[in-house]
């Protein structure tokens, strides 16, 4: 079987990467289980049981990476420290532990501190690799300095600084609501059909900053399609798989809108042309 781009396909994740050609894959974005016991698929027996299914799919993977190729692995800070270990001795470069500020307020915890945060552990096969920083500025947070530096600019080690017109440089860490947050109605927090599904703008900052358009992007637990819509909205081709098929289901529904929502803009604009004198 051979696999398409810009398809999800409805299979377990070690079959679907024993069939994803060698060195074809420019980005790897991979939301896996956490062990949380959230849902069936996200329940081990043991913590070394998680690990070993970890290991087990991380291996199949970096074959898949172009020396090129950048990879993103999100999980718990806790889980990161084991995958970040395996991955640098597996000979891939560590390039950032980013921290997720998930401003979620869900996790509530009496004798430890309350965890607010996700880790995305992004390494590279190379030191070749792509990184487009221009792409991911972030806004000034001191706008009336910036406003005032603007114009006049800001005296550093003798030399003039003014700030870049497209923001500032993104850090690693990166302050995005949970989606459950960014779906309330009438400040409630509805059921989402996933229950970890990540905010597609953090997504797309993942693309933009790794990956070029026409490059290949691979997410092996696709869930509801995440990260084939940001890559179809920023010009990328993207493949993946999910073992849960209303996931996938879910997934192409929401492709397949996104088609209809750029076929309607097409011949909106087409229709503009037609009237231009």
């Amino acid at each position: 079987m051979k696999l398409e781009l810009n398809n999800i396909y409805l299979m377990d994740c070690f079959k679907f990467l024993s069939k994803v050609s060698k060195n074809s894959i420019d980005l790897a974005v991979i939301d896996p289980p956490y062990n949380l016991k959230k849902a069936q698929w996200d329940n081990f027996k043991s913590h070394d049981d998680f690990l070993s299914f970890t290991f087990k799919w991380i291996d199949l993977l970096i074959p898949t990476i172009k020396q090129t190729g950048s990879l993103y692995i999100f999980n718990t800070p806790y889980n990161a420290a084991f995958i970040l270990r395996y991955l640098l001795d597996k000979g891939l470069i560590f390039q950032n532990w980013i921290t997720w500020d998930k401003r979620d307020g869900l996790s509530v915890s009496k004798k430890k501190y309350s965890n607010a945060q996700e880790t995305i552990l992004f390494f590279t096969k190379s030191n070749r690799y792509t990184f487009n920083v221009d792409d991911i500025r972030i806004p000034y947070e001191s706008t009336e300095r910036i406003n005032h530096a603007t114009k006049k600019g800001i005296l550093k080690n003798g030399k003039r600084w003014f700030p870049n017109p497209k923001g500032k440089l993104c850090t690693d860490v990166w302050h995005f609501s949970s989606e459950r947050h960014k779906n309330k109605i009438n400040g409630k927090t509805p059921k989402l059909p996933h229950v970890t599904p990540k905010p597609l703008d953090m997504i797309e900052r993942i693309i933009k900053a790794s990956s070029n358009p026409g490059d290949i992007v691979l997410d092996c637990f696709m869930g509801i399609g995440t990260t084939a819509i940001a890559a179809k909205k920023n010009g990328r081709n993207f493949i993946g798989c999910d073992i849960n098929k209303e996931y996938v289901n879910i997934a192409k529904k929401r492709l397949n809108e996104i088609s209809l929502q750029d076929e309607n803009k097409e011949n909106l604009n087409n229709e503009l042309v037609m009237y231009e004198f």
